[in-house]
């Protein structure tokens, strides 16, 4: 009760003298420091919707038109043609200026009129400019001069620092491609999976959507896409993930792993702290809009998913899920042996040093309390079926302290998990732990993680950690952004002490972190199981040492390409024939653009891999996928026009045979690569040992196969590959042998001398 106390401003109690008043100057000094944070965040936001609102203009260059004008009305001239001596006939008359004063004043009014009239002409330049996407398609040292006159005039009109958010009403908006070009590039993707009837079948239905519905959803989708900022991108959203009623775990979330090598210290509450600032840090700079949204420089990126990054969750519902954003939260929600509690990481508008964070989770791990009954499997409700989950919340957690408890986790900045396991590659059997760890990230015990929140970071007992994230609210590359700038700022920028420790001072008057309380009915506790989806899932993951991108690249090919023919070969030699392949591109040069499907198995692949011998059926088939990828990424892809006609026949109750298959076609091969954004950050020249592992997901098809890979390095891939025990035809470590293999077989037949090179030094393999 101290804390209670403690927090109160002030108490008064009544005597027969009078009142007798007693202010607690410790509680005021702290309500005064969080206001004052508050009031500079305010500040801070106004400032930067001024600064973003004007771009690619700056404020400051209101003033020099305003100068400008001036200057010219002094000289006997007027710029504005009469426009600024009919404003000065129209002010109000009651005005008491005098003449002088009142063609300042209209001086004033047209000069920001001008402004603004600039400001919207330069912005209607910069779409205009980067509407223009030709120059993916060129060859590397091939530059046009198009292209070359283009990066100019981007680079000029962008010559200011952008903020996070500046080039967001400047970025084009994604196009509809027509319905003839999406069948035939559709028709052209399945041709190597069917059989002739089955292809004449599908040329025929496909012939019979467009001359009939297709061109009426065709109307209704370009008319969205007047109207709306993005065609896809809500109906994606809404459908593909909060509509959907089967368990998120394993089957949506996907997770992030710590360093392969190195674990920067042993104390788990050390790297709770450090983990957790680092994160306060990159929250930091998304509120403040320091984070730059290009790419290669000059090329603006949708920011728009980095919004809901934080103080964010999914709320469950009985026909659809609710995303819920809060603009600010100053706590944590923290799991530990079954209890949940509240850790406060600001105090008096102040964020505490790593070394206090520490401390506080120390006393969180040293809380000798029990969990309350149900309180230790609450968060399975998370891991199972929406529709309970949703029903179990509105009946039992909408009110009392179930719903102020559940209120702080769904209000934290995001979940901390301190797990007792220990994790990593280590031990006598390494690779065997690495796919644990995997497993352990990607869901746990299926009750000590909150998979509705935005992300949840895991802390291990030995000092590793991880995440899992949420798919809803944003795509993997926004989090691995998020993940990398932790790792690093974690390792090289806060670091530790000698003994392991976080760097700071203590505050030892810290209240302890609050400890939540629940009242769990049986009702609710018999949905606690969720175990068997997890139990199900076959994990893998391997680092791939015997060459990276600096070998492929220097074969004159894409590294993702090699990678996803690789892919294609493994698989044909595990399963015995091809199979649809989902590759997730973004569509972040779009306006609220997401991802876009890459379909990688291709009539080139596909003929490759059937004539492995040819090297030059290898860089066609090289050649074909990058250009899939680059159409995918421009806004030509298939699956989401496609998607998007099947809602709008489902809003307008009409039946597409074509669309209904095309739908509910089986991805048996998923895969993603982790992207590298931010590989400044990473000393691997003199730290190589601090490598990524990057992160994965679970399998999208029963019988099918999720595959990530992020290349890291210019001489190592990490892979991470998973299926399902109950499918006897897939096996997580037997296709990762395949892969490996087809990676090995590709590069021998690129340059026949390195399987000798191999041989002689046996060390570098795996």
């Amino acid at each position: 009760m101290a804390e209670a106390h403690q927090a109160v401003a002030f108490q008064f109690t009544i005597t027969p003298e009078g009142i007798d008043l007693h202010l607690s100057y410790q509680a005021l000094s702290q309500i005064y420091l969080s206001g004052l944070r508050s009031w500079k965040k305010r500040i801070s936001r106004i400032k930067n919707r001024i600064i973003k609102g004007v771009y690619p203009a700056s404020p400051s260059s209101w003033l020099f038109v305003v100068i400008a004008i001036l200057a010219t009305m002094y000289m006997q001239s007027d710029p504005s043609m009469g426009l600024i001596a009919k404003i000065r006939e129209h002010l109000p008359l009651s005005l008491s200026l005098s003449a002088q004063g009142q063609t300042v004043l209209s001086v004033l009014l047209f000069s920001t009129l001008l402004w603004l009239s600039l400001i919207l002409a330069l912005r209607f330049c910069l779409k205009l400019l980067l509407s223009y996407h030709r120059w993916m398609f060129e060859l590397h040292g091939r530059i046009s001069t198009k292209t070359k006159v283009w990066a100019t005039l981007v680079r000029l009109l962008s010559s200011r620092k952008p903020l996070l958010y500046s080039y967001q009403t400047s970025l084009p908006h994604l196009p509809v491609p027509s319905i003839k070009d999406t069948l035939e590039r559709y028709l052209e993707s399945v041709k190597p999976l069917l059989d002739v009837d089955g292809f004449q079948r599908m040329t025929r239905l496909a012939a019979e959507f467009e001359k009939s519905l297709g061109n009426r959803l065709q109307k209704y989708l370009k008319l969205k896409a007047l109207w709306a900022t993005n065609y896809v991108s809500d109906w994606w959203e809404e459908y593909v993930y909060l509509r959907s009623r089967s368990p998120i775990m394993v089957n949506s979330n996907y997770y992030g792993m710590d360093f392969l090598y190195v674990t920067p210290t042993s104390t788990q509450a050390a790297r709770a702290g450090n983990t957790i600032t680092a994160l306060f840090l990159y929250r930091r700079k998304v509120n403040r809009e320091e984070l730059n949204p290009s790419l290669r420089s000059f090329i603006p990126l949708c920011a728009a998913q980095c919004e809901r990054m934080f103080n964010t969750t999914r709320t469950p519902g009985e026909e659809t899920d609710v995303l819920q954003h809060w603009q600010d939260s100053e706590f944590v929600a923290v799991y530990h042996r079954g209890r949940y509690f509240r850790l406060w990481v600001y105090r008096a508008g102040r964020l505490l040093s790593p070394r206090e964070i520490q401390y506080q989770i120390q006393r969180i791990l040293d809380d000798p309390s029990p969990p309350s009954p149900g309180e230790d499997k609450l968060g399975a409700l998370t891991a199972g079926n929406r529709t309970p989950w949703a029903q179990m919340r509105k009946q039992f957690f909408s009110s009392g302290v179930n719903k102020r408890s559940l209120d702080c986790i769904e209000k934290a900045a995001f979940f901390v998990t301190l797990d007792d396991q220990e994790e990593g590659m280590m031990g006598e059997n390494p690779s065997v732990n690495l796919d644990r760890y995997a497993k352990s990230l990607l869901h746990g015990k299926c009750y000590d993680r909150w998979f509705d929140k935005s992300f949840s970071v895991v802390v291990y007992k030995n000092g590793k950690n991880g995440l899992n994230a949420e798919h809803s609210w944003a795509d993997a590359p926004i989090v691995a952004h998020l993940w990398e700038f932790t790792l690093a700022t974690d390792a090289f920028h806060l670091g530790y002490t000698a003994d392991g420790n976080c760097k700071g001072e203590i505050e030892h008057s810290l209240p302890p972190p609050q400890r939540l309380s629940w009242d769990i009915p049986l009702l609710c506790q018999q949905l606690y199981t969720e175990a068997a989806l997890a139990d199900d899932v076959d994990c893998h993951v391997f680092p791939f040492r015997e060459f990276g991108k600096g070998r492929i690249k220097k074969m004159k090919l894409s590294p993702d390409s090699f990678v996803q023919l690789a892919l294609q070969l493994a698989y044909y030699r595990d399963r015995g024939t091809f199979c649809l392949t989902y590759e997730a591109s973004m569509t972040r040069l779009f306006r609220e653009g997401r991802t876009e499907t890459v379909r990688s198995s291709s009539n080139e692949s596909c003929a490759f891999v059937l004539a492995l011998e040819a090297g030059e059926l290898l860089r066609k088939a090289a050649e074909k996928h990058q250009n899939l990828y680059r159409l995918a990424m421009t806004g030509s892809g298939i699956d989401r026009h496609l998607f998007c006609l099947y809602v709008v026949s489902k809003y307008l109750g009409v039946e597409s045979p074509f669309l209904k298959e095309v739908l509910s076609e089986p991805w048996r091969l998923s895969t993603s690569q982790t992207p590298v954004q931010q590989m400044e950050l990473f000393d691997l020249v003199n730290h190589p040992e601090f490598i990524s592992l990057g992160g994965g997901f679970g399998p999208v098809a029963d019988d099918g196969y999720g595959v990530s890979y992020i290349i890291m390095g210019e001489e190592m891939i990490n892979f991470h590959v998973s299926c399902k025990h109950s499918c006897t035809e897939t096996d997580s470590h037997k296709f990762g042998s395949q892969i490996s293999q087809a990676m090995m077989d590709l590069m021998t037949l690129l340059n026949p001398d390195f399987k000798e090179a191999t041989k002689a030094n046996p060390d570098k393999q795996s």
